[in-house]
């Protein structure tokens, strides 16, 4: 990321690099769709090749102290691929990625964990390791940009709808104002418990260097990248991508403890907390499983979690991530969390849990996001901005809540119209981020309403409209076509997605190309 007090032609020039290593990047990526990768499977080669070859330039560094340098070992490093052609390079990688995997615990092992090599044409890998990678020095100068540059690589894959790379990726417009907003501190310990590929920890990261890194001494600068920042991811093949991206950001260290667990974040209780949580949890409604039958065909169990820190028991996939980060926090600990409309109004164990955040948190703030913005289809989502507080003798944690609607009259999509930081400029400056919540003004957009209005709302329902979109009594005012087409197919998928949710708790049955969680070929589960 460039320096906030950079000359803007430093900034131009820092632009056009990062956009031509990307470009170069995909058109890679291109030729290697046409021999049989997907996007998200050529990001994850390019991650084994990037480590290794970072690597090797720490080891070249005369500046590096001994110890680090031997992160990888001369029979499986760098050189060791780069000496090599055709049908030797390829058997060569294949042993490579197999005897790095073996590392579990440290970052090495993250991002090398169930590796395997795709790229079967030796030419194809040949060319990917002289000409793409290892022209570049990925460690000795701007590695903000090399980062930048792999995040960009990220935001492209997440327009790869067929595989669900989607669902990973927070646009970073909402990620921004969210840190803008929430401010992270040296002080702070910072977490994600579904980090994806990382966008939140190493926006936050880059806001505290950019604004405090003057003030650090030097065993601050380092516990920055040494564990005060940390997250979780489900998947596999997204931890390394996280891992990898936080590594190019400066971020932990290739032989030491990695920063990225692998594995279900609700399984158990935290045994570490923060004092700040970012987040963004997977779309789709319900916690599932996938069970290999005898028949060996793949079916889906619903589950619960039995966990003593909830207030309530269900399958609600968001429900139960909202209780979860309610327990990662620490006392006095903030949280920024994306969760969709459903949260905010669903009875049962929706009430539960609404009922606790009202009582036992502050819940301060609520951003009602517009559609268009994610590239799951049909989400209507919120950002919920709360912080922890210790028990109260009588009267509830939350005495008034900030409801900011910035959906209604607000249309973006991701390709024509997509949404920018700037657009969340005029959020950003009501929510008064560093000042007291005392001093905020109403305006058309942003209402606030008290503890007892709220907790007598049936089911207590938060999920509080009062605009009007004018687009819809105006005809002057009316949209672009392909915008109002992206809506209705939003509009479709989102009820497509609730009656099917409705269809399977009454005990039927769900067409093979849907289920509760959505559509499945936006990859919203």
């Amino acid at each position: 990321m460039t320096p906030a007090n950079a000359s803007p032609v430093v900034t131009a020039q820092a632009h056009a690099y990062t956009n031509s290593l990307v470009a170069k990047l995909w058109n890679y990526c291109n030729v290697l769709r046409d021999n049989g990768l997907s996007t998200i499977e050529y990001v994850e080669q390019l991650s084994y090749l990037l480590f290794l070859k970072m690597a090797d330039e720490i080891a070249s560094d005369p500046f590096t102290e001994e110890e680090a340098k031997a992160v990888v070992p001369a029979e499986y490093d760098w050189q060791s691929l780069a000496r090599l052609k055709g049908i030797d390079l390829e058997v060569h990688y294949r042993r490579v990625l197999e005897a790095l995997a073996k590392n579990p615990g440290t970052t090495l092992g993250t991002i090398f964990a169930k590796s395997q090599n795709r790229i079967t044409e030796p030419a194809l890998l040949e060319k990917l390791v002289v000409d793409l990678i290892g022209k570049e020095d990925w460690t000795i100068q701007g590695t903000d940009l090399k980062g930048d540059a792999y995040e960009g690589l990220l935001a492209k894959g997440a327009e790869d709808t067929k595989t669900g790379a989607g669902q990973y990726f927070t646009p970073r417009a909402l990620i921004d104002a969210m840190v803008d907003v929430m401010e992270p501190r040296p002080e702070d310990t910072i977490t994600d418990p579904a980090c994806g590929t990382g966008g939140f920890l190493i926006a936050a990261h880059s806001y505290i260097r950019e604004h405090h890194m003057r003030d650090l001494s030097r065993e601050q600068r380092l516990a920055l990248g040494s564990g005060k920042i940390w997250g979780n991811e489900l998947v596999t093949g997204t931890a390394r991508l996280a891992a990898m991206n936080m590594l190019l950001h400066g971020i932990g260290d290739a032989d030491g403890p990695s920063l990225i667990t692998v594995g279900d974040a609700l399984a158990e209780q935290p045994k570490r907390h923060a004092s700040l949580v970012l987040a963004n949890p997977p779309f789709g409604k319900k916690s599932a499983i996938t069970v290999i039958g005898t028949d060996g065909k793949a079916e889906k169990e619903d589950i619960s979690y039995e966990r003593d820190d909830f207030r309530a028991t269900t399958t609600n996939k968001q429900l139960n991530f909202l209780q979860h980060i309610m327990s990662l926090m620490e006392m006095n600990g903030r949280a920024a969390v994306v969760l969709p409309d459903n949260v905010l109004f669903e009875g049962g164990a929706g009430e539960k849990v609404r009922r606790r955040l009202l009582d036992d948190f502050d819940l301060h703030t609520i951003l009602r996001l517009p559609t268009g913005i994610f590239y799951a289809g049909g989400v209507k989502a919120n950002v919920l901005f709360f912080e922890k507080k210790p028990p109260r003798s009588e009267g509830a944690n939350t005495s008034k809540l900030w409801v900011y609607d910035f959906r209604t009259a607000k249309h973006f999509t991701l390709k024509q119209h997509p949404l920018r930081r700037v657009d969340l400029d005029e959020f950003v400056a009501a929510y008064l981020p560093g000042k007291s919540r005392t001093e905020r003004v109403e305006s058309e957009r942003f209402k606030a309403f008290d503890y007892d209005e709220l907790i007598a709302r049936d089911k207590v329902n938060l999920d509080i409209t009062w605009m009007k979109d004018p687009a819809l009594d105006d005809s002057d005012s009316l949209l672009p076509p392909e915008v109002i087409a992206q809506e209705i197919v939003e509009d479709l998928q989102a009820a497509l997605s609730e009656f099917a949710a409705i269809a399977e708790a009454l005990g039927g049955e769900v067409p093979a190309e849907v289920d509760a969680d959505g559509i499945q070929p936006t990859g919203t589960g």
